[in-house]
């Protein structure tokens, strides 16, 4: 890849200012239209480009990739052939797309390898093996350990010395654009002397970033935080929904179940960790020191804005909250090396989410729990309606980008709206 710092890319398809999908960032992500098989593609700008077609006009003929390797409705295959040529097919189709370069630019298949974005339909782009959330925002995990336990000691015990996670449920997630239905469960108030049912009431998006691993391990191997980056192939973002009334009385002793496996949503195209190289930045301190194992020598924190905006039926989109996943206490390399140190093995395409992702401010804030303070403060829409959790209707979209000396690379959007309960 050219020189990021230079910032000097220039590309000859037409990219609409604050694109997401710069020449910088070419996430990759699978779709389909009314006349295309599922099929691996990148973005940029409006556009995808449609891998398939290269690969048949011979434009990766040096890499000598498997036969079909981009007819493919998961982008499995793809990343099992390791960082090494999925970096090579990256930089190849960001070369192909530079502003000087003629042989894609005045090729007759040109009109067939540039897809409408608009007339594409995403799909997830991986087939999801298993499924883990962490909870690694100390801001997050604060606020509510404020809520629900001791406000003088919110933290419990372990958080600080250890990146927490539960394994989720792999089969409920969903690409972004799919509804989901409010779910039904028990719940108690502490009011109640016996447990109800019925759908939940209180209804919450969380706002988080997963990466999906793109290098499987044998039993019994750990991965070191030095070398755990090699095994990540790139994020997506990821609306870890909950039902906060389920949750909260099924959670005790083994943690969430019921509200939260009903659905996740995730964003359709994989931004890599090449694209977002120029946007490291240095981890938080932690204090009290970790153990060896979990020790980081270098950075593996990114500064990526996020929001999220509530959107009633028919009715215009407001922002509720704008955070930024460089305040993560816990990061990736920490979360995979935890995750894999007792010799839990990994398959590529497993998913990693980050837990919610809060800042220190109340407009940062990454769930309506912390913003309604669990129900006690309302948040005003634009709409002039009010909000301590979600009604049936609202569509719940997040976004994410990092920038930086005039380079953009973003995530797109993440987007699904709730309906009735069925």
């Amino acid at each position: 890849m050219s020189d990021i710092k230079s910032n000097t890319l220039s590309t000859w398809v037409e990219v609409p200012k604050n694109s997401d999908f710069t020449i910088y960032n070419l996430p990759f992500g699978v779709f389909k239209n009314k006349r295309l098989s599922p099929r691996t593609g990148i973005a940029i700008g409006d556009k995808i480009v449609d891998l398939s077609v290269l690969d048949q006009e011979g434009f990766f003929s040096d890499l000598f990739l498997p036969e079909g390797i981009f007819i493919n409705e998961a982008l499995n295959d793809l990343i099992s052939l390791g960082k090494v040529q999925t970096k090579k097919i990256r930089e190849r189709v960001q070369d192909l797309l530079l502003v000087d370069n003629e042989k894609l630019r005045d090729h007759s298949v040109r009109g067939k390898v540039m897809v409408n974005r608009k007339e594409a339909e995403m799909l997830l782009p991986v087939k999801i093996g298993d499924y883990t959330d962490f909870y690694s925002s100390m801001e997050h995990a604060t606020n509510v350990g404020k809520m629900f336990r001791d406000p003088e000691n919110a933290l419990l015990p372990n958080w600080k010395h250890l990146p927490v996670g539960y394994h989720g449920r792999a089969s409920s997630i969903i690409p972004s654009g799919v509804p989901i239905h409010r779910p039904k469960g028990q719940f108690k108030s502490p009011d109640m002397d016996s447990p109800g049912f019925a759908p939940s009431k209180k209804m919450d998006f969380e706002l988080e970033l997963a990466f999906i691993t793109g290098k499987s391990t044998r039993l019994g191997d750990s991965v070191s935080t030095a070398d755990a980056e090699d095994y990540i192939f790139g994020f997506t973002l990821f609306n870890d929904w909950s039902a906060r009334d389920i949750q909260a009385w099924e959670y005790v002793p083994l943690g969430p179940f019921l509200g939260k496996s009903f659905a996740s949503s995730m964003s359709p195209w994989v931004v890599t960790l090449e694209a977002l190289e120029y946007f490291r930045v240095e981890n938080p301190i932690q204090d009290p020191e970790v153990l060896p194992y979990l020790k980081c020598d270098s950075a593996h924190s990114f500064d990526i804005n996020l929001e999220v905006l509530i959107q009633p039926e028919g009715k215009k989109a407001t922002k509720v909250c704008q955070s930024n996943f460089k305040s993560m206490y816990w990061n990736v390399a920490q979360q995979l090396a935890h995750h894999t140190v007792n010799g839990c093995n990994i398959n590529v395409g497993d998913l990693m989410a980050s837990g919610t992702i809060s800042g220190t401010t109340e407009d940062s804030f990454g769930s309506l729990l912390e913003l309604s303070w669990n129900g006690k403060k309302t948040l005003k829409l634009d709409t002039g309606e009010e909000r301590t959790f979600l009604e049936d209707g609202d569509t719940v979209i997040m976004k994410g980008y990092a920038e930086k000396d005039g380079i953009r690379v973003g995530f797109g959007e993440v987007k699904s709206q709730l309906l009735p309960a069925k």
